[in-house]
């Protein structure tokens, strides 16, 4: 098991206050995962990095739609 899942497994379970976006709760999971490496002692797991990896794609992802969704709007206007 990787840092997140033993140390910081809390943060991924911990309430985040729905704000009805999905990207601001990728956002602050990203954070809280980041954070936790910041105490983080001896070599990183590919685990962890994967966990970091995965949540920036699907920001990404968001970003992406966002950016088209805007372009689509300005078109049309």
């Amino acid at each position: 098991m990787g840092l997140f899942n033993l140390r910081a497994g809390n943060i991924m379970m911990r309430y985040l206050p729905d704000h009805g976006l999905p990207l601001i709760q990728l956002k602050e999971q990203r954070r809280d995962l980041v954070v936790a490496l910041q105490s983080h002692k001896g070599p990183i797991s590919a685990w962890d990095l994967m966990q970091i990896a995965t949540i920036q794609q699907a920001i990404s992802a968001f970003e992406d739609v966002i950016a088209d969704l805007d372009a689509e709007m300005e078109a049309a206007a």
